[in-house]
């Protein structure tokens, strides 16, 4: 966009130009980072029925394998659905037993086929309610090897134990031994620690540089992986955006909660980079701006920065070695620019 000055404009405004100086092209930025866990690797294991903790097996950064032990529960709600089950599994024996026998009656024609029919689904019920309880005491945490023996002895038992859902390490125990808990509360957090995130906070300005796909390092920790997405959301605090990084080499080497600094590699675009002062860059329109000295004035020229200090900044432009742009003065042509947008 061309704003449009002539030197007197341009001298009452209190612009100053400088330069543009020629920078090698840079290919790693580092930024400040957050370990943390994938949230599709976390599994918080409840507990499967309201009762009492008798024990617990297992320490907060304790490996586990699936099907560990984790915690003992004691409770009545389990007592209560064997002893459903139990029934169940009578009134399922019976309604066979029946169903045979009016089999054997309607064969020889004694009895009514809607007789028959009916027996039928008196056993077709018996069934479908003996696998509803089978499916409830599964969801109170008992095992099918747990539940068969339960059908073979008729022996109920008022305890139940509670298993690692997954491999991992547990993040977090979140009850005590002798605590009564309610039916899902939460008893451990069991998290995969291979692959791991990092969430890199970038600068706004420095957002449009960064890409998916794009290799990132932690130098300190000798761990490496890709970008896997450049948030879109803004933190207000900050003015910075979260980059997902997905760490698979060295991941072992990290913590959850860790802060770290990422070594962050550009691609390679083929436009020059150039130094200049902090304050020639300016954001309009979640872009980042120069205004380039020509003779009817001053053009905006959208840019894309790759490193901030305090002094300078570098950049990515379409720009020759000949340019000069604006390093004082800039609010007089940010208003114009606003005005010739409509903002």
């Amino acid at each position: 966009m061309l704003i449009r000055l002539d030197e007197r404009q341009i001298r009452a405004a209190g612009i100053d130009t400088v330069k543009v100086e020629p920078e090698a092209g840079t290919t790693e930025v580092v930024l400040p980072g957050t370990v943390q866990v994938p949230p599709y690797q976390l599994r918080v294991v409840a507990a499967p029925a309201a009762g009492l903790i008798e024990a617990l097996l297992v320490n907060p950064d304790e490996s586990v394998q699936a099907g560990q032990p984790l915690a003992r529960l004691r409770s009545t709600e389990l007592v209560e659905q064997q002893r459903l089950f139990l029934e169940a599994v009578s009134q399922q024996t019976l309604a066979r037993e029946r169903l045979r026998r009016d089999e054997t009656l309607f064969r020889e024609r004694i009895i009514a086929e809607r007789r028959l029919l009916t027996t039928r689904a008196d056993a077709a019920f018996a069934e479908a309610r003996l696998a509803e309880r089978e499916q409830m005491l599964s969801l109170f945490g008992m095992a099918e090897a747990d539940i068969a023996a339960l059908r073979r002895t008729r022996r109920i038992s008022p305890s139940l134990t509670v298993t690692a859902p997954a491999e991992g390490v547990v993040l977090q125990r979140q009850a005590s031994a002798g605590e009564r808990v309610a039916q899902s509360a939460p008893l451990f957090t069991v998290a995969q620690m291979q692959p791991l995130w990092v969430q890199i906070q970038v600068p706004l300005a420095q957002a449009s540089a960064v890409e998916a796909a794009a290799q990132v390092s932690i130098p300190n920790h000798g761990a490496s992986g890709v970008v896997l997405r450049v948030g879109r959301s803004v933190d207000a605090a900050t003015q910075s955006t979260s980059a997902t990084a997905e760490i698979s080499q060295g991941a072992e080497t990290l913590r959850p909660g860790e802060a770290v600094q990422v070594a962050l590699q550009l691609p390679q675009n083929g436009t020059p980079q150039w130094r200049v002062p902090a304050g020639a860059v300016v954001r309009h329109r979640g872009r980042s701006w120069v205004f380039v000295r020509v003779p009817e004035g001053f053009a905006a020229r959208p840019v894309t920065v790759v490193t901030e200090t305090g002094q300078t900044t570098s950049m990515r432009a379409p720009l020759r070695a000949t340019d000069e742009v604006a390093a004082r003065g800039i609010l007089t042509l940010l208003a114009e620019l606003s005005e010739m947008d409509g903002a």
